[in-house]
């Protein structure tokens, strides 16, 4: 379309597309139906329709994570923005490049207030790396390349593109403009240095990794560092780590804050590669926020903005580390489980069954542990996790997965609780015919709430309490609720039964949801 006579929503997805932003996860309305005509005259944008907005959020996330490059989502005015706010605080906790277009009013009809009409500035501050108005069509194409190169950092995250109605449907220059993608700098050598001559001093030294340090060329470094004597941690919940047989695996910071400290006794160094200081998620009566052991000191090797693969390199060459680290090996159960199923059991029908290259998105709570013990040997796999806490991302996590990595089987696990925020998303798979595998594990209550209900020291749920945590009364039955939304399901309580659906869900193509009674 580069010089024929286009409006401004032509020039703004024409700039999208030129500049590698070719997926749209959308949930329109009236203020953006010029972006819809205009999706005709661009091919290579694909638009995905999500029937909420928090599944389009989340999809750009799980996008975003996979691809190493932004989506964009489409969202009508500050009412469809805030309904996919949650997603975007995990995006904006994962560092993923997100491009959010939210149609406005046009210009001249914000001054009436009319009743879909907000403060988007103000809505998408504290979840937007970057936030501009395209307040005239021929600015629309510069802002945004401006967007685009904001949402990658680094370290990146969700960024905000305010298109006003009229900036859309009048004419545009046709020119595209392309953005300046940013690159991580190295970190300093002084850095380096300083952590090695600390390492070296300390007796019980500590790597703690997050982010970008957490991919698998970082890894290979971080293993490095493993062989020399270092003991290598990674934060709690990562955006995308690659784990199974033939890559590191680092032991990950416990959840529960004492039990982490518990774990560090005695650590008397934390060099972080591409996080911060660790803290507990939530505070509790008379228990520390910050899990660092007391007597330990830290320093920053890279920051979230720096290159964490060079500077683990150059801290393993600068400690005269081997050239490789160790790696998982291969170990799949050989006994398919049988008896009552529980997540344990889950795991290792998923070890034995999921291919290798699969992605898993983690929104199961408590049941993610039973299925991450069974899986850590397994054929090599990337796991994308809850970073910002916010439950109701495996759903569309997997969604944005499947559309970046048509070639990769995608697993969404997930609990009845969390699958209930975002369970429009089924839908969307069914239309886009996306090979996404949900596992819903259906306990019928918040289990996490029982046991975070001791912790705060609230006491044991009584009667009145308990309806709120408990999710029974009816069971909800997610077997109808797939098939409902055009996906094939079927419901397993028995370990027999879920290896049978598991292995027969990873030899075909297409979506499925099995619902694991445990």
């Amino acid at each position: 379309m580069n010089g024929a006579a286009k409006n401004g929503a032509d020039a703004l997805i024409s700039t999208l597309v030129a500049n590698e932003v070719t997926a749209c996860f959308a949930n329109p309305g009236t203020s953006e139906m010029q972006f819809v005509a205009a999706l005709d005259g661009v091919p290579a944008m694909r638009p995905v329709l999500c029937q909420f907005e928090g599944v389009a959020t989340g999809a750009a996330d799980g996008y975003g994570r996979i691809a190493d490059r932004p989506a964009c989502t489409l969202l009508h005015l500050g009412p469809g923005y805030g309904n996919g706010v949650a997603n975007l605080h995990n995006a904006r906790r994962a560092f993923t490049p997100i491009v959010n277009v939210i149609g406005d009013h046009a210009t001249y009809h914000r001054q009436y207030d009319a009743p879909l009409n907000s403060d988007i500035a103000t809505l998408v501050k504290p979840n937007s790396i970057w936030t501009k108005s395209a307040d005239t069509p021929d600015s629309v194409a510069a802002v945004t390349a401006e967007a685009v190169a904001a949402s990658y950092g680094p370290p990146g995250g969700p960024v905000s593109l305010i298109l006003p109605a009229d900036s859309a449907w009048l004419p545009a220059k046709s020119e595209t403009v392309l953005a300046q993608k940013p690159v991580r700098p190295a970190p300093s050598g002084p850095a380096v240095d300083a952590a090695a001559r600390a390492i070296r001093a300390a007796k019980n030294p500590v790597v703690l990794l997050g982010g970008q340090a957490c991919r698998a060329e970082a890894l290979a470094q971080a293993a490095r560092l493993q062989a020399a004597g270092v003991t290598v941690y990674t934060d709690t919940f990562v955006a995308r780590q690659p784990k199974g047989a033939g890559g590191f695996a680092p032991k990950k910071m416990q959840y529960f804050g004492e039990m982490a400290l518990a774990e560090l006794q005695g650590v008397d160094l934390m060099v972080f590669a591409g996080t911060t200081t660790p803290v507990a998620f939530f505070a509790y009566p008379d228990r520390p926020s910050v899990l660092v052991p007391e007597g330990c000191a830290t320093l920053t090797l890279a920051a979230r903005n720096e290159d964490s693969v060079e500077g683990l390199a150059a801290l393993a060459d600068a400690l005269g580390a081997p050239k490789a680290g160790p790696v998982q090996a291969l170990a799949i159960p050989d006994a398919a489980p049988t008896g009552k199923l529980t997540a344990y059991a889950a795991g290792a029908s998923i070890a034995r069954h999921m291919p290798e290259g699969a992605i898993v998105c983690d929104d199961a709570v408590t049941s993610g542990a039973g299925v991450a013990a069974g899986t850590a040997a397994a054929r090599p796999h990337e796991v994308l996790a809850l970073t910002g806490g916010a439950i109701g991302i495996g759903l569309p996590l997997a969604v944005g997965a499947a559309v970046a990595a048509p070639d990769r089987k995608v697993l969404s696990l997930n609990g009845d609780g969390a699958a209930m925020y975002t369970i429009q998303a089924l839908w969307t798979m069914a239309r886009e015919n996306l090979d996404i595998t949900v596992v819903v594990f259906a306990n019928y209550t918040y289990r996490i709430l029982n046991v975070e209900m001791e912790r705060t020291g609230a006491g044991k749920a009584g009667p009145s309490a308990k309806k709120l945590l408990d999710l029974g009364g009816p069971n909800i039955d997610f077997v109808a609720i797939a098939r409902g939304m055009g996906l094939p399901a079927v419901s397993c309580d028995s370990g027999e039964a879920f290896e049978k659906a598991f292995a027969g869900a990873m030899k075909q193509r297409g979506p499925m949801l099995i619902e694991a009674v445990i």
